[in-house]
């Protein structure tokens, strides 16, 4: 069946011309007058639509799907882990909220070593993986300052979904199915993610979760209350000591989201506003963008051999300069307005050729200060009525995070901790090198590849951009945006184009199959790349305006999202 849905994706961007006509007539591609909400998942992005036809804005929509995408989408959707959002208002400001986990107050940097050794079971599969969950917090923040509707409300359909249950698209039985093994580890994993007569999920199979729907209900009735304190946070610090973990009730009341000021960067009469770090995605992004400034991306021609070289070598260097400076702004100072100068990123560039790679091994991070006189997510975006937009990518890091539920109230647990340098030099679960800025410390923010991000031209939302694939998020999101604002292509073509990957080290070009021609190969090859194959770079849900505001929605062919609007 993998094979089948490859050979029919390599197909539709075969077609090319044809493309926006298949697209709209499975349902894919949609243009919307009013409103529009585009998700991972059917059911989320239904009561986003659901939300705002009810009078809510952006926001409460946005609210709505994460607790909906809680309960219909376990993998990535949580209350478990952690996120960030990116708002741009029909008054054209901008804001960015961090609801990213926190490292536990009894973290240690050296808390994944055992006898001088790395040892990523610890980091990635126990309970000592979690970081402290922000987005309930986050998702409340949101409301209480930029919300029309209360939180009963916008919770609502969630419980229900929860409580009555939803019957299992294919994808989904699928990846409960590939996780089973995981989840037999955990007696409360085993009770909520597998069959008691322990037989594989089915497509249509209805899936309840009555333990996640009270949890639910007790922050739609008590608020931030009904997750960082009482019953949950119980049922949470049980779960910790029970299987090793540390997270205790101090770090449950204080935890806090953080607002904070976007990362912004203009290019091409477009004005990017894109989560800042503890997200390196805006870092990365803004610089690849100046990098590129003096180059002809068009007449390069999109995906030539010329333009891969290029853009790689872009890629190669920004992602040396996150692994060196990025990490959680409260913790480390980061040189932000020199990474960001032309003047920098010019010199960075100074060492490129155009006819062979500079090697990963001869690339290591820029020197800012003297030359100015840093797998699993889901993202959604929403644009409203009124113009507000939103963007928001989430996660528990791994597929279903740690694979531990907390007993009693039926939610995954992240695995963020391995996202910080367990140990510097050791790649983490995505081959990312990181450095001593990202390091573990009490109360930390990790550094995220995360990269929600809103496009606007003269103060109107023009693209609500973001993506879900690990670090692979940054370059899928830049794809994205450049396919659009270089290219000219619709957004549905943009999100379906074929897409490459690299991040400095593994030295290595990523690239879809049947995304570069054998020729291109060969060029590529010759210039020195060391190309290795993947199934699909990042899954992105776009939004795209145009200039009538007619709204265009656009789900990733690669996953099964859903676009709603009216």
């Amino acid at each position: 069946m993998r094979i089948i849905l490859q050979f029919l994706f390599a197909l539709l961007i075969i077609i090319g011309t044809q493309t926006e006509q298949v697209f709209s007539q499975t349902g894919w591609a949609k243009s919307y007058e009013n409103a529009v909400v585009v998700s991972a998942e059917k059911h989320a992005s239904q009561i986003g639509k659901k939300i705002l036809q009810q009078g809510g804005n952006a926001v409460d929509a946005a609210v709505a799907v994460q607790f909906a995408l809680a309960v219909t989408e376990p993998r990535a959707g949580n209350i478990g882990g952690g996120g960030f959002m990116v708002l741009h208002l029909e008054d054209g400001t901008s804001k960015a909220l961090d609801f990213r986990e926190r490292a536990p107050e009894r973290a240690t940097k050296d808390m994944f070593i055992k006898n001088g050794e790395y040892q990523s079971d610890l980091s990635r599969r126990s309970a000592l993986a979690s970081g402290v969950p922000g987005v309930v917090d986050g998702m409340i923040k949101a409301l209480e300052r930029y919300g029309n509707l209360p939180l009963e409300t916008v919770i609502e359909p969630a419980i229900k979904l929860a409580e009555d249950g939803f019957p299992l698209s294919w994808k989904q039985a699928q990846d409960l199915n590939y996780y089973a093994d995981k989840f037999q580890k955990y007696r409360t994993s085993r009770r909520y993610f597998t069959k008691r007569d322990k037989t594989p999920y089915q497509e249509g199979d209805l899936f309840v979760q009555e333990d996640l729907a009270a949890t639910l209900d007790r922050i739609a009735r008590m608020g931030r209350d009904g997750f960082y304190s009482g019953l949950t946070a119980d049922r949470i610090v049980n779960t910790m000591e029970e299987l090793g973990g540390i997270i205790n009730y101090r770090d449950l009341k204080n935890y806090e989201s953080k607002w904070r000021d976007p990362v912004s960067v203009t290019y091409n009469g477009y004005n990017l506003h894109i989560m800042p770090p503890p997200s390196s995605g805006s870092i990365a992004i803004a610089q690849m963008l100046t990098m590129l400034e003096n180059y002809d991306l068009k007449k390069l021609g999109f995906n030539s051999a010329e333009y891969v070289h290029l853009v790689t070598e872009v890629m190669r260097r920004a992602f040396a300069d996150r692994a060196h400076f990025l990490g959680d702004p409260d913790f480390v100072n980061i040189p932000k307005p020199e990474l960001l100068s032309e003047t920098y990123n010019d010199h960075r560039m100074t060492s490129f050729k155009s006819d062979t790679i500079t090697s990963s091994d001869n690339i290591s991070h820029g020197d800012p200060i003297s030359i100015e006189e840093s797998t699993e997510t889901t993202h959604y975006s929403i644009v409203d009525e009124q113009g507000n937009a939103v963007a928001v990518t989430t996660t528990l890091n791994g597929s279903f995070g740690n694979k531990i539920a907390v007993d009693g109230a039926g939610f995954l647990l992240n695995n963020e901790m391995d996202d910080f340098t367990a140990q510097p030099g050791e790649p983490n679960m995505f081959g990312l090198i990181q450095g001593k800025a990202n390091a573990v410390a009490p109360k930390k923010r990790m550094l995220s590849s995360m990269s929600p991000t809103i496009v606007t031209k003269n103060d109107s939302t023009r693209m609500v951009l973001g993506a879900a694939g690990g670090p692979m998020i940054i370059t899928a999101t830049f794809h994205n945006f450049l396919n659009m604002a270089v290219f000219g292509m619709d957004p549905q073509k943009a999100n379906s184009a074929p897409r490459f990957h690299h991040q400095w080290m593994p030295d290595k070009l990523y690239y879809e199959e049947f995304g570069l021609s054998p020729d291109t190969r060969h060029k590529l090859q010759k210039m020195g790349h060391q190309l290795e194959v993947r199934g699909s770079i990042g899954r992105t849900h776009n939004i795209l305006v145009d200039d009538e505001g007619l709204k265009f929605g656009s789900p990733d062919p690669r996953g099964d999202g859903s676009a709603q609007g009216y």
